[in-house]
This record gives structure tokens, sequence and C-alpha cells, in this order.
């Protein structure tokens, strides 16, 4: 699936754990991951929409693509 298909709709919050507030999209039901120290002074709500997460989407897919063999 597109970031496209991620971002229709709005995102959950479902839990913090070690530096990261986890979002699930309600549509796709894709999980990623928001750095805490990375929001600075943002409020982040329990329901947020897809879009204005995108940053954070796109981060998480590319991370899940990423080719453990490229690591050096």
């Amino acid at each position: 699936m597109s970031v496209k298909d991620h971002i229709r709709g709005y995102s959950s919050l479902t839990h913090y754990r070690k530096g990261y507030l986890y979002y699930e999209t309600n549509d796709t039901k894709f999980t990623y991951r928001v750095p805490v120290d990375d929001t600075g002074d943002a409020t982040f709500n329990i329901v947020e929409k897809s879009m204005t997460m995108m940053r954070y989407i796109r981060k998480e897919i590319d991370a899940q693509n990423a080719d453990p063999s490229d690591e050096e």
C-alpha cells in the first residue's frame, strides 16, 4: 500500500512506549510511531487526521521497506 492509502480518514493513538506515541490508521489499520522528542511543544490528540500525520506514516513505511542487507 502507498502513503495515499494510509492518509485517508483518521488515526487513533493506541499507546505510548519507550519514547514513542503509537498511532493506528482507522481505515487501513497501519501502525506507525511518532517520536516524542520530535514533537517539541506540539499537541497530539487521541484522534488526528491521518493527512496531518503523513510525515510519520511515510517514515514508518520507508523503515519497513528498508532492505536490511543495505546496512553496513
